[in-house]
């Protein structure tokens, strides 16, 4: 099991933006572009850990500012 850790920055606030990206990614269309957004942004999480977090498979919480998520592997 690994356990990530999404800072927010001045800029951004994660917990918010993945609650958005949560619900965009129900649409096939927006999935990749979602994904890639993650990817990009966080780029030390693996895209697979990315994939249960936004498709729900996964839970996660809200420590402050910070989202915090656990994916086998």
């Amino acid at each position: 099991m690994t356990t990530y850790r999404l800072g927010s920055s001045p800029a951004v606030h994660t917990p918010g933006i993945l609650a958005w990206a949560i619900n965009g990614y129900a649409f096939q269309q927006d999935r990749q572009r979602l994904l890639d957004l993650f990817c990009t942004t966080f780029s030390s999480v693996p895209s697979d850990a990315f994939e249960s977090l936004l498709s729900k498979a996964v839970p996660y919480t809200v420590d402050g500012e910070t989202v915090v998520f656990t994916v086998e592997g």
